[in-house]
């Protein structure tokens, strides 16, 4: 099946997250198209929180977790001075908030330990991890048990692509750097890490990114939106707004910019549909629901279903 040195069916699978949407829910869709999406457990790389710790995220997650033991013992474990250390996970499904999760914290002996000793009746585990956090942890599974597991990282990891059986990343991540990815590889290393041309065999590149968008869940989504949406008129426009990201922080500014483009471009639409998502600024979405609120031609989400589907 792989060219790792076993064979068997895959049954199982560990999905390593860093929290964040994005990167969990391209894991997640692997799964979906491998037919695993209700196999699998969930792990979390989870950082240390609170003021002081929003300042470390440049630390690799070992050395935070050292430095907040270090800094807890000195005050204490004041609260008020480092905050909470573990969040609760929110868990949704198909847009609806279902209920909280105790997810696992990564543990890269530990999942190695329990795909060796369950190696023999269920056979070799599939970890899928996505994100900068949970590279450390993926690769330390793959070298603690070489012949138990098959360790696949989205995301091109900044690192070297040997240290795992397989690595699916967007042509745009590995063709060539971007600034941004520049900036994460010391300027000594960046010939030796990507890009190679042709790709080693365990890399595959990707138009864009993994998502859970397959022909099932668009089919479900039309569905669901058939009724409310058929009424409107045609052509439609369709806005989705996201939320600020490190290389662009939305501001009013920007929605400001955002309203006068799209009031420009009404005129030639049948109707424009505008949706936000939960990382949305309040801010951004008051701008843009004063203008366009009592607009006969605008429909804006109302908060239900899962506008990303349509």
């Amino acid at each position: 099946m792989f060219e790792t040195g076993f064979h068997g069916v895959i049954k199982r699978a560990v999905v390593i997250g860093n929290g964040f949407a994005g990167a969990e829910n391209q894991c997640i869709g692997l799964l979906r198209a491998l037919g695993l999406s209700s196999r699998y457990s969930l792990y979390r790389v989870m950082r240390p929180r609170g003021t002081v710790n929003e300042w470390l995220h440049w630390l690799p997650v070992s050395v935070h977790k050292k430095v907040d033991n270090v800094i807890r013992r000195i005050y204490d474990d004041s609260r008020c001075f480092l905050g909470k250390k573990v969040m609760p996970v929110l868990v949704e499904d198909g847009g609806k908030n279902v209920g909280l999760l105790n997810v696992l914290e990564a543990d890269a002996n530990q999942i190695a330990k329990m795909a060796r000793d369950t190696f023999d009746r269920d056979g070799p585990l599939l970890v899928v991890a996505s994100g900068r956090d949970t590279i450390s942890v993926a690769s330390s599974i793959r070298q603690l048990a070489p012949d138990n597991v098959f360790v696949v990282q989205i995301q091109h990891p900044r690192l070297n692509l040997n240290r795992f059986d397989l690595v699916i990343t967007p042509c745009h991540d590995y063709y060539p750097l971007t600034p941004e990815a520049q900036e994460q590889i010391p300027w000594f290393l960046r010939s030796w890490i990507t890009p190679r041309e042709p790709p080693d065999s365990n890399v595959v590149l990707t138009v864009g990114a993994l998502h859970q968008a397959d022909s099932a869940a668009l089919r479900i989504a039309a569905s669901l939106w058939h009724d409310e949406l058929a009424l409107l008129l045609k052509p439609m426009l369709v806005v989705n707004i996201g939320g600020p990201t490190r290389n662009c922080q939305y501001g009013e500014d920007l929605a400001k910019q955002l309203t006068e483009m799209l009031r420009n471009v009404l005129w030639s639409c049948g109707s424009l549909r505008i949706s936000f998502s939960r990382r949305t600024p309040e801010k951004v979405s008051k701008i843009l629901l004063k203008e366009f609120s009592a607009n006969a031609k605008v429909y804006i989400w109302d908060g239900r279903g899962n506008p990303s589907m349509l």
